[in-house]
């Protein structure tokens, strides 16, 4: 009988530490890569069309910043630019005189040269209009190269302004507010019809279709794992159980640290642990924050 009582005590002690032996490789909680999204522009938040758990597109336009001024700075440049460019001269109309001197020039150079030919003229009268001929050109080169540089100088000095303009578009399109990357908003910092700022904070987003699970290795297992490896991650599916799902490391730490308060390990002694982190696709149950289990 005595012999039987001891043989059940050993059975009991050998089932203890069975059951307190660890059934997992390492522990830790879900995170994501978050994004805070700021204004890019100040002024009134006229519309901001969102709410915290709402799903975003890239490139999706929630709401915009006032703009009125901005266009009214615009349209004035414009106004400067066009007040600027009517100052240009025209160069046909004042060199007008010169091309009808020209012309009739050139009709008497003809005349004369069917007198000369006819013995009806000199040939000190053709040499006399042809030279005039030549003067009338060179004014006329003369006065449209004048002309040319001062519609230049004047089509230059618009260049600062066009500059403006442009600097103005690019504040117009950053008053805008579109959202930059797929993802759920997670905090929402601002409301419609508040003052912002450049760099204010609106919202902050995340995606979550896929989650990253930041787990603690002991340096013993740190030879056992590699990256791109996959592993099994194990969560709790709210009825007592393990629903498991897959996961890729995707991250080793090269530094040890001191094991997290909220961190168990397989080796309960290891004071220094090294983080990894596991990439795990989201169906929709996993959460930040979330505890979970891993498998090598």
């Amino acid at each position: 009988m005595k012999k039987t009582f001891v043989s059940f005590a050993a059975i009991l002690i050998f089932a203890s530490c069975n059951n307190s032996k660890k059934d997992f490789d390492a522990s830790g909680s879900f995170e994501t890569e978050e994004t805070i999204i700021s204004a890019e522009a100040s002024g009134t938040l006229k519309q901001f069309e969102i709410r915290e758990g709402q799903t975003l597109q890239a490139g999706q336009s929630i709401g915009y910043i006032d703009t009125l001024q901005l266009y009214l700075k615009k349209k004035q440049l414009e106004a400067q630019i066009h007040a600027t460019l009517s100052t240009k001269p025209n160069i046909a109309a004042q060199t007008a005189a010169l091309q009808e001197q020209l012309k009739a020039a050139q009709k008497d150079q003809v005349r004369i040269n069917n007198l000369v030919k006819a013995d009806a003229a000199t040939a000190k009268q053709l040499d006399d209009i042809n030279a005039q001929i030549e003067v009338i050109k060179k004014q006329i080169e003369a006065q449209q190269s004048a002309l040319n540089i001062s519609t230049e100088g004047i089509t230059q000095g618009t260049t600062p302004l066009q500059i403006q303009i442009e600097q103005l578009n690019d504040q117009l399109a950053k008053s805008h507010i579109i959202n930059p990357i797929n993802g759920t908003v997670l905090t929402k910092y601002a409301e419609a019809n508040e003052m912002a700022v450049t760099g204010k904070p609106l919202y902050k987003i995340a995606d979550l279709s896929s989650l990253i699970l930041r787990a603690y290795i002991t340096g013993n297992q740190l030879p056992t794992i590699k990256l791109n490896q996959q592993v099994k991650v194990l969560t709790d599916d709210g009825n007592g159980k393990y629903k498991e799902t897959a996961g890729t490391i995707t991250w080793i730490s090269d530094k040890a640290e001191f094991t997290p308060k909220t961190i168990q390990t397989k080796d309960e002694r290891a004071d220094m642990v090294y983080a990894i982190k596991v990439l795990v696709k989201n169906d929709g149950t996993l959460k930040i924050g979330m505890y979970a289990e891993v498998k090598f």
